[in-house]
């Protein structure tokens, strides 16, 4: 995915979680593909934020992705 991840392109696809304004949260709703890997997600947070910090659940995977602007962290179960 060169053109980078848009989530207006799949807002009828994914659940708003949480939206603060930096940080965006969403759940996968219809196999949007991952942003890295190409499965789909369970859960993606984009952020325009520098760092963050999270818990993650034993045997969750995830994947992260480096655009010009944000950060984008997806969940797999």
């Amino acid at each position: 995915m060169t053109a980078g991840f848009d989530v207006h392109e799949v807002r009828h696809r994914v659940k708003l979680l949480r939206d603060d304004g930096d940080t965006m949260l969403v759940e996968n709703r219809r196999d949007v593909a991952c942003p890295a890997c190409g499965d789909a997600f369970s859960q993606l947070l984009i952020s325009e934020r520098p760092a963050h910090s999270f818990d993650i659940d034993a045997g969750t995977r995830f994947c992260v992705r480096r655009e010009e602007e944000r950060l984008l962290i997806a969940t797999h179960e």
